[in-house]
């Protein structure tokens, strides 16, 4: 019916319509798929949501003497530095090295007692909001790098490059976490409480952006996006993409399955949008906001952004289990998990999202203003992202070894 580069006139004359898909979903609900699909563009997803896969790219800038950076520390947090001289990237799960870093008292006076639960994610969402961040680094000599070691000050604006480079991000499913067990457990899905306690789940739902393209048919290689409150792109399959997850008639799967690769300047940023978090007694990760645009090509497309809470499902997993492969207790609906409570062999089970719900949605408006006014224009992918991808783990492999 259209194309991106049609979309696109329309969006540059400010003549394109745009909805959300929790508006799109309404549309349809009212007027059908046929009609809906003559007149609508875009529709507009979102999710905020922890995304522990994710880092920052950073370029410090030649120092003189020249060092090559091989072990640095940024605010305790251990960045990697086994690239180009000054090249470093930092993880959003990377935890304080406060004996190697030898900054413990120092950190203590300028942060409080908060530093001890600070983590690649908070020094990556304070470099977004321009505040000092201390680096240490040790070099290794040579006749081109003569500098031994280095510690200074930096912020956004004193470094070259500073871009998210997140390996697993935007999962097009998840899971919802319980514990069958006698005791508490700490899980990167927070807190799960004994005998069934309490049960958490992950991603947005319908408003999901993987979820309104379950076929990967409109996102693909070099999709622009809304990232962290400014622009980004889709740069890959991201890790543990398993596009081959069982599905439902509907195309959506019934559990984990595509991710995506993301990359996008992280100076353009805002740390409403990146956050970085800590689960208590499990470790530091990353709250990221992420907005997708998908192009109304066609009537599968507005069919596919149709689906309502109660047409998806998650599996409900015990964690209780210490195995890859842990029992369920079957599936249950987004619509069930967003009612606040579940039944589980005759148990009533209360319920609650990781995701922000409503900080999606304000994503996803974000993004239709944007789009609306003329400054977001979207991207015809360059490649398609995999569809055969199985999943290979590693147990059947590998062995224990004795941890000294």
């Amino acid at each position: 019916m259209r194309t991106i580069a049609q979309i696109n006139e329309k969006i540059k004359d400010q003549k394109a319509v745009v909805w959300t898909v929790e508006e799109l979903k309404a549309q349809v609900a009212e007027k059908g798929v046929t009609q809906v699909a003559k007149e609508v563009d875009v529709v507009t997803t979102g999710t905020f949501e922890p995304m522990e896969s994710s880092g920052a790219m950073i370029n410090l800038g030649h120092t003189d003497p020249p060092i090559n950076i091989r072990q640095c520390w940024l605010d305790s947090v251990p960045t990697y530095a086994g690239l180009g001289a000054v090249d470093l990237y930092i993880g959003a799960t990377a935890s304080p090295d406060y004996s190697s870093s030898g900054e413990t008292s120092e950190l203590e006076t300028r942060l409080g007692v908060a530093h001890k639960q600070r983590g690649g994610g908070h020094v990556i969402q304070d470099l977004i909001a321009g505040k000092p961040i201390q680096l240490k680094a040790i070099g290794q000599v040579s006749d081109c790098y003569p500098r031994a070691s280095f510690q200074t000050t930096i912020t956004r604006d004193t470094i070259n490059q500073f871009y998210l480079y997140n390996p697993r991000n935007v999962y097009q499913n998840f899971i919802v976490g319980v514990n069958a067990g006698d005791r508490v457990l700490h899980t990167y899905l927070g807190p799960l409480h004994p005998d069934l306690g309490n049960a958490v789940y992950s991603s947005p739902g319908a408003i999901s952006p993987l979820f309104n393209d379950p076929k990967l048919e409109l996102i693909g290689i070099g999709t622009r996006i809304f990232l962290g409150g400014g622009m980004g792109y889709v740069a890959a399959e991201g890790t543990q993409h398993f596009p081959k997850q069982r599905r439902l008639d509907n195309q959506t799967p019934i559990g984990p399955a595509a991710t995506l690769t993301l990359i996008g300047d992280a100076k353009e940023m805002t740390p409403r949008w990146v956050r970085g978090c800590y689960f208590n007694n499990y470790g530091p990760s990353l709250m990221l906001g992420v907005g997708i645009p998908l192009p109304m090509l066609n009537e599968q497309a507005v069919a596919n952004c149709a689906i309502t809470d109660e047409e998806i499902v998650a599996p409900i997993v015990d964690f209780s289990i210490p195995r890859r492969v842990r029992p369920t207790f079957g599936l249950v609906s987004y619509a069930q998990l967003k009612s606040g409570t579940i039944q589980i062999e005759g148990e009533t089970v209360r319920t609650a999202p990781l995701a922000s719900i409503p900080r999606s949605r304000e994503i996803a408006n974000l993004l239709k203003e944007q789009i609306t006014q003329g400054t977001f224009f979207l991207a015809e992918p360059v490649a398609p992202l995999p569809m055969d991808r199985a999943f290979l783990p590693q147990d059947r492999w590998g062995s224990q070894f004795a941890l000294e």
